[in-house]
């Protein structure tokens, strides 16, 4: 059976998942500041983990990540969702800590140059995909620039994305142990 991580569910928990949020009023199974280290869980516990808008808000992403790295399964999936930096959501919300480009997660891929130039950890995943607005659905125009960008998004990042900003980015990362 495959074990998942919903990491700061709020009132939108994964079916079959276990979710874990600092707030009491959500509808998480476990309340647990995620500032907070450890994480309440043993190594190599989870075959999938979620974060889907939460690391943003959280102090130390390196600590996260090493984290997830820590009780995710070896050839575990991880999927990361946060708000694009272009997008004016990154910006709005004072709660958010951290912004996103396409290569923010390559510092843990030890098949990047950014791992191989810049190892701040000891956590490795291999990034398999990233995808712009994967959930979000708007217009015509933006339709055809998420086409763009995710068919060549350090194209679209470096030209095109301060002309017609996406929303979001979802990354989907293998834990590498």
């Amino acid at each position: 059976m495959v074990k998942i991580l919903d990491l700061g569910c709020g009132n939108r928990k994964r079916a079959g998942a276990i979710g874990i949020d600092i707030n009491p009023d959500t509808t998480a199974d476990i309340i647990h500041d995620l500032n907070s280290f450890p994480y309440p869980f043993s190594d190599s516990d989870f075959d999938e983990i979620y974060a889907d808008n939460v690391v943003e808000h959280l102090d130390d992403i390196l600590q996260v990540m090493e984290e997830l790295h820590r009780i995710g399964k070896p050839g575990g999936l991880v999927k990361i969702i946060v708000p694009y930096f272009r997008a004016k959501w990154a910006f709005i919300d004072p709660t958010h800590k951290h912004f996103f480009t396409v290569e923010s997660f390559s510092y843990f891929d030890p098949g990047h140059i950014h791992n191989k130039l810049f190892n701040y950890s000891k956590a490795c995943f291999k990034v398999e995909r990233i995808v712009f607005n994967e959930t979000v659905k708007r217009g015509l125009l933006v339709s055809l620039m998420k086409k763009a960008a995710n068919k060549w998004p350090g194209r679209y990042e470096n030209y095109l994305s301060n002309l017609c900003p996406l929303d979001d980015l979802s990354f989907y990362l293998r834990t590498v142990k």
